[in-house]
């Protein structure tokens, strides 16, 4: 059950924080996108018809992202379209299974997977110079977040709560590839727990599958 709430709280605690760099996101890339846009209405004005250059436009400026309806923890689909719409989101789509479809430009995107990467940078960090999780040696992931290797005082770790922090690795991995366009019914995170004394892979956590076991 503790480990349940904890994840729900990061789970919310990283979807607001995402929002808010939407937000100061598109706010930046409202006047790059209306200088660009102008730009290019000029100078492709003579070289293909509107309606082609729209399609143009639209292919290569918006992004689509479906955010599941698990990850809307703690608010209901109307305060999230709501809030979404208000941070720069050009468009929500509320589909059938409760999911959100949310529409933005590109760069907005870019720069979201920029801040998510340095975030869940931090977050590594973080937890391996925590004096909480005494534990944890090292750790290292993939550059796609679907892999990460725990390094770990094996006997220190059996005795205690660290196996807590894998949930804030899965759930960031899970978000990254979320945002990054994974299919929700595909995405996984493999962490896998490394006794720093013999080097051996003693245990690995699968996320989402762990979550559903708590």
């Amino acid at each position: 059950m503790k480990g349940s709430q904890y994840m729900k709280k990061i789970s919310f605690a990283i979807m607001i924080l995402l929002l808010t760099f939407l937000a100061a996101c598109s706010s930046n890339e409202q006047d790059v996108s209306s200088k660009s846009e102008a730009a290019t209405n000029k100078t492709e004005e003579n070289e293909a018809p509107a309606k082609d250059k729209v399609e143009v436009d639209k292919g290569l400026l918006n992004v689509e992202i479906t955010i599941p309806a698990s990850m809307l923890e703690g608010e209901t689909a109307e305060e999230a379209i709501a809030g979404a719409k208000e941070q720069g989101v050009k468009e929500v789509t509320e589909n059938e299974d409760g999911s959100l479809t949310y529409k933005m430009s590109k760069s907005v995107h870019k720069e979201i997977m920029n801040e998510i990467t340095n975030t869940i940078d931090e977050t590594v960090e973080e937890t391996k110079n925590s004096e909480d999780l005494v534990s944890i040696k090292d750790i290292t992931h993939n550059d796609s977040f679907t892999q990460f290797t725990m390094v770990v005082d094996q006997e220190a770790y059996e005795n205690s709560l660290d196996v807590f922090a894998t949930m804030t690795l899965g759930m960031s991995g899970m978000i990254y590839q979320m945002y990054d366009g994974a299919d929700p019914e595909k995405y996984t995170v493999t962490i896998s727990l490394q006794d720093e004394a013999s080097g051996e892979v003693f245990d690995e956590i699968l996320y989402p599958e762990a979550l559903e076991e708590e």
